[in-house]
């Protein structure tokens, strides 16, 4: 069942005060605000529609602590009333899922067979020659990330604080919570609300300096 909820902050503000959270308060965070949390965010983009994510939803603190104890023992990990153990899926390039993206397809009238026929034959193509990648694993895990990013802006939407966390030790996450050998951590995502202030803001680099022109390296200006 989707929850049709309104955001409190607009995208723009939202994106602006986000921030890693590094406490959390031990308030919960209700199922409603994970829930539109966890549908908007996977509303993501992914090449093909594969949608190689997954999600571990972790909130029991006997989970968090030996999460925590896998990601040398931050404090995020056992205070935020939820933890995301964010992968991505290697096996998103195998039949058996395209064939379930294209019947998804197929059930909301979107689907030709001639592009049905085309996904059949181009996908494993695609990934044989990767062309754009030199892992599956390093496309997966790109795909995988978009869809962390959707999750933090639309929580501080709803204002949830988020810490995205790449301080884990992989072996550890993935024999502590069963994850399978061809799906691939990417990172945690502590979901709560902040009990401190967050750091100051240390700015950005200009897109002047970030951007440029039509070659890399050249000046980029906006007129």
């Amino acid at each position: 069942m989707t929850v049709e909820m309104q955001p409190s902050i607009d995208l723009v503000e939202a994106i602006k005060q986000r921030r890693a959270a590094r406490a959390f308060k031990p308030d919960p965070l209700a199922d409603e605000l994970l829930q539109a949390i966890l549908e908007l965010g996977v509303r993501s983009p992914s090449g093909y529609n594969l949608q190689p994510w997954r999600f571990i939803v972790v909130r029991e603190q006997q989970n968090k602590e030996k999460l925590k104890a896998c990601a040398f023992n931050q404090r995020q990990v056992g205070e935020a009333p939820v933890v995301l153990i964010c992968c991505s899926d290697r096996r998103a390039a195998d039949l058996e899922n395209i064939e379930a993206v294209i019947h998804l397809a197929e059930e909301r009238g979107v689907m030709t067979d001639s592009y049905a026929e085309y996904m059949r034959s181009g996908i494993p193509q695609f990934f044989a020659n990767h062309p754009s990648f030199g892992t599956i694993e390093a496309w997966t895990n790109r795909h995988t990330m978009l869809a962390v990013a959707h999750m933090m802006i639309v929580a501080k939407s709803y204002g949830v604080d988020s810490c995205p966390m790449e301080g884990f030790v992989t072996s550890q996450v993935k024999e502590a919570f069963r994850i399978p050998e061809e799906v691939d951590v990417c990172c945690l995502l502590a979901l709560g609300y902040a009990d401190e202030p967050f750091k100051q803001y240390g700015g950005r680099f200009g897109i002047e300096q970030v951007c440029f022109g039509e070659s890399y390296g050249e000046s980029f200006r906006l007129s």
